[in-house]
């Protein structure tokens, strides 16, 4: 009797603490100090940033209502966390002679990925590199000078890479829209 009132009690003690988020939600803060979870505040921070990066931290501290030494602590931590994967200046790409952009479909060799991906890394036109579905393997993004350029990429860069089995160019016309932003409705839980 003793034995089933106890494990009754108990299961009416989880339920509760179950059934009561708060407390739940503070047991998991205490545990998880270094949680990967956001609050609001350090999410309207990220906004902030994600639109004016070098915005300066006393804006910042205005603009959420906290002291400028909170924020540069919240912001610190965002970035030990890997919420903030680092700060980069966009460059115009017509001022460099850059404005030539193209997608390339690479088929592979797929047991060749990770040596044909390094040796792709190390070209400085190719801007990003994707592992994509599908019986192509690969999907670039290039930026250089003009379709010579393009063409000697192609033809004496790309396709010399071991395991690179076909390519497929599609050529940009002109850009609409070009962002890395992540659309931040609401906080990551």
């Amino acid at each position: 009797m003793f034995c089933s009132s106890f494990f009754l009690s108990v299961l009416i003690g989880i339920k509760t603490i179950l059934l009561d988020r708060s407390v739940v939600a503070e047991y998991f803060k205490i545990k998880n100090k270094n949680s990967r979870m956001i609050d609001d505040t350090s999410y309207k921070i990220l906004k902030i940033l994600q639109d004016r990066a070098r915005i300066p931290n006393i804006e910042v501290s205005r603009q959420v209502g906290l002291a400028p030494s909170a924020i540069l602590e919240r912001i610190r931590k965002l970035e030990k966390q890997g919420f903030i994967d680092g700060y980069e200046v966009r460059l115009n790409p017509q001022k460099f002679h850059h404005s030539r952009i193209a997608f390339i479909r690479m088929q592979i060799d797929a047991t060749r990925e990770q040596e044909i991906t390094t040796k792709l890394k190390d070209i400085a036109e190719i801007q990003e590199i994707h592992l994509v579905t599908g019986s192509d393997g690969l999907l670039l993004k290039i930026r250089c000078a003009d379709d010579a350029a393009l063409q000697q990429l192609l033809f004496t860069v790309l396709k010399n890479i071991p395991g690179v089995l076909a390519t497929s160019t599609e050529t940009v016309l002109a850009t609409r829209k070009e962002t890395s932003r992540i659309p931040l409705l609401k906080p990551p839980q």
